[in-house]
């Protein structure tokens, strides 16, 4: 079991220096990991277009929770755990499976970061005024090219060769999630991350399903994140409930009628009932809800808390662009890579690839709840 209480040496300094924004938590092998605390916040706090009461990020197996825990960094393996680490290179180069597998290993409450987390974060960002910059071109960012990062593999920041991580947390306080040095880093760029609780299913006619699992239930240690598993739950496309998938993966006879079904999907366009369009790598604000049969306004509420659905003001969310695959089933990556350029951000969605997928590109960050 993890010792999360343990008032020591360095995490009182890390609690002293960041006024109690951040502390040092303890894995199942005793190692440091940096944590920034998120206080709980309710839903009409960030945006009156998204319902209300607590933000399902802080609702783990049907209980409220005062408060979660989210890596300061993104994640490195050391000793077959996910720690948040400063100044070393983000661990990638395993599926998401495995980072699922390394999160756990730290013990009960740790986690990758999930959908619900992540969506919280970008939410909070909005609303607070402040969208994070990073390194989404080689070891800067694309915008403010004077906005560095030291980049592991020594090269100077803007050449376009190697492989342009940065280390965990060297950019500036802009590259954080607050604009403070005590902020969380690295959500816009440096390596896209695996984000738990949401993903993709095939269903015919060049559409996907949007299944999640319910509340911040994806942080749990028990909850079964394989592509058969229970957990997943289809959108009620009128009433937001959540309900069983009908797509599971195998499309009967290569097609299913897509268009008698009531959950919510996504397509290049909307060509279905309950259907939201996109095109591939489209700001998010580009998505169109105007089929005869839109999506309600409750369902489109719960995909708007999960960092889905734009929410309002135009303009706002940076040009964070979704890129998606409506064939076979697509787990989800966010943030951004370092050659990512405009199209990246803390509202950035990449629901592109299978659960399989081994990357330079790609890792995650771990979080806790208990």
């Amino acid at each position: 079991m993890p010792t999360i209480f343990i008032k020591d040496a360095l995490r009182a300094s890390v609690e002293a220096a960041s006024g109690g924004r951040q502390t040092v938590l303890y894995t199942a092998l005793g190692q440091p990991t940096y944590m920034n605390v998120i206080p709980q916040f309710n839903l009409e706090d960030l945006d009156a277009g998204i319902g209300n009461g607590v933000h399902p990020a802080f609702i783990v197996n049907g209980v409220a929770k005062s408060e979660i825990f989210i890596g300061t960094y993104q994640g490195v393996v050391k000793n077959g755990e996910l720690l948040s680490l400063p100044g070393v290179d983000p661990s990638t180069n395993s599926n998401f499976d495995t980072f699922v597998g390394y999160s756990r290993a730290c013990g009960a409450g740790f986690h990758c970061i999930t959908n619900a987390e992540w969506a919280a974060l970008a939410l909070w960002c909005k609303k607070n005024g402040f969208m994070p910059r990073g390194n989404t071109n080689y070891g800067r960012d694309n915008v403010m090219t004077h906005e560095t990062g030291r980049r592991q593999d020594g090269l100077a920041a803007g050449n376009a060769s190697g492989s342009a991580r940065t280390l965990t947390g060297s950019g500036p306080a802009s590259w954080r999630h607050d604009n403070t040095p005590n902020g969380i880093s690295d959500l816009n760029g440096n390596i896209w991350e695996w984000t738990p609780g949401l993903r993709l299913m095939p269903a015919g006619a060049g559409l996907a399903e949007i299944q999640i699992i319910a509340d911040n239930n994806a942080a749990l240690n028990a909850t079964d994140h394989g592509a058969t598993s229970a957990e997943w739950k289809a959108i009620d496309g009128a009433t937001g409930a959540l309900i069983a998938p009908t797509f599971t993966g195998t499309l009967a006879g290569g097609n299913y009628a897509a268009t008698t079904v009531n959950s919510v999907k996504l397509g290049a366009t909307s060509a279905a009932a309950y259907t939201l369009g996109i095109v591939y790598s489209a700001s998010i604000e580009t998505m169109v809800n105007n089929h005869a049969t839109p999506v309600g306004a409750t369902a489109l509420q719960v995909l708007k808390a999960q960092g889905v659905f734009p929410v309002s003001g135009a303009g706002t969310l940076g040009g964070d662009a979704i890129w998606h695959t409506l064939t076979g089933e697509t787990i989800p990556v966010r943030g951004g890579g370092w050659a990512s350029g405009t199209l990246t951000g803390i509202f950035a969605l990449n629901v592109s690839y299978a659960r399989s997928y081994i990357t330079p590109n790609f890792g995650s960050r771990p979080a806790f709840v208990l």
